[in-house]
């Protein structure tokens, strides 16, 4: 009999992890250390920083972890060019998913347009070759309303996911902007979890609300409580 916990195999909350690699001061050594454990847990990507992505997609040749990759990374302020030409190159290198970060202050600011076409423009160089497309809100710094906004055009940009955080703002996920984002999109989009997604029940409370996504450092703490949990 599959051992569960809150209703979930060790395998359903393995594949809802994007095992992640993204601090500036991680070196090669911690990058294959991050591959091994994303193989080893079977993840369901290991998300790591543009410049390891060739490293990556060697280690994980053959498995079924895809690699993933940041774009706009954390800022989300680079030109829109810039963003499609990283994206592009992730690809080449590759990548097989993309989290780019939207323009926040082009929200804040209102000019909704720009950062529609923004989105667009990486998901069209994404979806031409067959990858798909995670944008990061960075919640911290937006309101309800902003969040709803920030789903609307990234529906309408021709996304796959709404993603909360980069993990490197003031808060990461929360309970009450997932909610919101999973009621805003439905099940048009898929939602993504990240930032602050320590332990187990914290990962199973988003799988709860609806996401079928979440990044996560502390892959190793999450799945071995699940083990030391399951019955």
């Amino acid at each position: 009999m599959t051992k569960t916990y809150r209703g979930y195999t060790l395998e359903q909350v393995a594949k809802t992890i994007d095992h992640s690699i993204l601090k500036p001061d991680f070196t090669y050594s911690d990058v294959e250390a991050g591959a091994a454990l994303a193989l080893k847990f079977n993840t369901a990507s290991y998300c790591i920083r543009p410049m390891d992505v060739a490293a990556a997609a060697k280690a994980l040749a053959g498995s079924t972890v895809n690699v993933c990759t940041v774009i706009g990374f954390p800022h989300g302020s680079a030109t829109s060019a810039t963003k499609v030409f990283e994206t592009n190159d992730a690809i080449a290198n590759g990548a097989t998913e993309i989290d780019m970060v939207l323009n926040i202050s082009a929200l804040l600011s209102g000019d909704f347009a720009y950062v529609e076409k923004d989105i667009r423009g990486v998901v069209e160089a994404a979806h031409s070759k067959g990858a798909s497309v995670k944008v990061i809100f960075e919640t911290a710094y937006l309101n309800d309303e902003q969040i709803i906004k920030a789903c609307e055009l990234t529906e309408a940009a021709g996304a796959d996911y709404v993603k909360t955080s980069t993990g490197f703002a003031s808060e990461g996920a929360t309970t009450h902007n997932v909610a919101l984002m999973k009621k805003t999109v439905g099940d048009r989009l898929k939602v993504k979890s990240s930032g602050g997604v320590r332990t187990l029940d914290q990962l199973i409370d988003y799988m709860d609300i609806g996401v079928t996504r979440s990044g996560c450092s502390a892959t190793a703490q999450v799945l071995e409580e699940f083990v030391s949990k399951a019955s």
